[in-house]
């Protein structure tokens, strides 16, 4: 090695950020294995490379002992005083013990080393740009696809999606370019990892972040997502400012705003309801689109008896009872959905004559 491979090194510094002296030094390291492996010896030894001229030596290192009994790690006392008259006991004496053809040897080691560093080096940057963007969305572009994942390139990096993460509506090939939310960041032994997913609640809340120009600035704020992906999400938001409507804010104006979603989404159905600290009205927000007529609410068991008129118990139950299940998520209280003639019946409640319970919410479908 020579000038050329200090320049190099310098150069490697400067586009990449990576040490010269951190280089060096793992050259330095890397060439110690290689020399006792090509030369088959278990002495000490010592690889110095000159910072300045790139020219490498190899020193045996040995101990200075009365009586030698390795050679190849010991020298006698009056051997060494041979060398330097300095010397005492316990001393360690270096010599050279550079081979002839070993500018080969060392030339092959320090690139591969090299190699590996830059390798590491952007593997770094890699996860360093994207540990960040966890619970993020990217953009990417369908590569491949096997038997587990659906392999996505974000253009420094193939993420993976597990296809368990597909919403059921999602059929992607070759090329197709997608919208997903990163829900893992890890540095493996083989490099950055990035798990990606679109069926995470966290989709959902993102996708409004960067439409609701209300949601960006702390306006308006998501205070909980209940999704089943693919089919329906509920969503509940609150406005910081009394002047803001927080449900008409994230509709936009003309639907547009909800409705580019919905197409993100494939045509998911979302429910957009009112956040309210009393729970009786926020649990008849949540079960939105069906009205309600009253909500009793049980503290001790975290539970709400919602009674609804007869004609819309199947329309808040929700198909496969899809909507009761995504108001309790969307609430954290289990409800208890019954009819007015049920509730009659059970509980000997009359039935109301009075008007239905006032619920601020909208469904998009």
């Amino acid at each position: 090695m020579n000038m050329d491979f200090i320049e190099a090194l310098n150069e490697i510094e400067r586009e990449k950020g990576i040490s010269k002296e951190v280089l060096i030094d793992a050259i330095e390291a890397a060439l110690i294995s290689s020399y006792k492996r090509n030369f088959n010896t278990a002495q000490n030894v010592r690889v110095d490379i000159n910072r300045h001229t790139g020219l490498i030596k190899v020193y045996a290192r040995k101990t200075v002992v009365d009586e030698v009994l390795d050679p190849r790690l010991e020298i006698s006392l009056h051997a060494a005083r041979e060398i330097n008259q300095n010397y005492q006991l316990n001393d360690i004496v270096e010599i050279e013990v550079t081979p002839r053809d070993f500018g080969r040897i060392a030339a092959q080691t320090a690139k591969q080393v090299v190699t590996q560093r830059i390798r590491e080096a952007e593997r770094g940057l890699i996860y360093n740009a994207y540990v960040d963007k966890e619970e993020d969305i990217v953009n990417g572009i369908v590569q491949r696809q096997d038997q587990r994942n659906l392999y996505i390139d974000l253009g420094k990096i193939e993420a993976v999606m597990p296809l368990g993460e597909l919403m059921p509506t999602d059929k992607f090939k070759q090329g197709d370019r997608v919208k997903a939310y990163i829900t893992k960041v890890e540095n493996t032994t083989k490099g950055p990892q990035i798990v990606l997913s679109r069926t995470h609640p966290g989709l959902l809340k993102r996708l409004f972040e960067l439409e609701v120009p209300e949601i960006f600035q702390g306006v308006v704020e998501i205070r909980s997502v209940a999704r089943e992906a693919g089919y329906r999400s509920k969503i509940a938001v609150h406005s910081r400012n009394e002047e803001v409507d927080p449900v008409g804010s994230c509709v936009g104006p003309k639907g547009m705003r909800v409705q580019t979603i919905v197409n993100e989404l494939k045509g998911e159905k979302i429910d957009i309801v009112r956040w309210m600290e009393n729970i009786e009205e926020y649990v008849a927000n949540a079960l939105s689109p069906s009205k309600v007529l009253e909500v009793q609410v049980f503290e001790a068991e975290k539970m709400a008896r919602v009674i609804v008129p007869d004609y819309q118990l199947s329309l808040a139950i929700g198909i496969k009872g899809q909507n009761a299940r995504l108001a309790a998520k969307l609430t954290g209280w289990k409800i208890d959905i019954k009819s007015e003639t049920q509730a009659e019946q059970e509980y000997g409640r009359p039935k109301a004559n009075s008007e239905e319970m006032h619920q601020d919410s909208v469904s998009i479908d």
